[in-house]
């Protein structure tokens, strides 16, 4: 190969990290990193009320928060439980995630990365 052909950009994998429009899902992609981010947008997003009790009351109970808790940790399951399985969010939480992955092969920065330059 010559120098040329080597620094030629492909305009699909601008940064060798993939194509940014490949909207295909690996397994860990579909059973980690998808999850995760349904796990955070429920606690963070639609349950924090229920976080918040919950943490109040393990704050309050200490060693005997398993027996004391009991109510507020159920309140939490099932509210984190119905997110995890609407359809709607998982659609919404895949669009997320192939938006982050699309910038992160087109630009090259991690996301962390762009975030802290704001």
């Amino acid at each position: 190969m010559s120098l040329e052909q080597q620094t030629a950009i492909d305009p699909r994998n601008p940064h060798g990290l993939g194509d940014p429009n490949d909207t295909s899902l690996r397994k860990v992609e579909r059973e980690v990193l998808i999850p995760k981010i349904m796990r955070d947008r429920a606690r963070d997003e639609f349950c924090a009320k229920e976080v918040a009790d919950f943490g109040e009351c393990c704050k309050a109970s200490s060693i005997l928060m398993v027996a004391t808790c009991r109510k507020q940790n159920s309140a939490l399951k099932e509210c984190l439980t119905r997110w995890y399985q609407d359809e709607g969010f998982k659609e919404d939480c895949k669009k997320i995630y192939l938006q982050e992955r699309a910038d992160y092969r087109s630009t090259g920065i991690p996301k962390k990365h762009r975030l802290e330059k704001l």
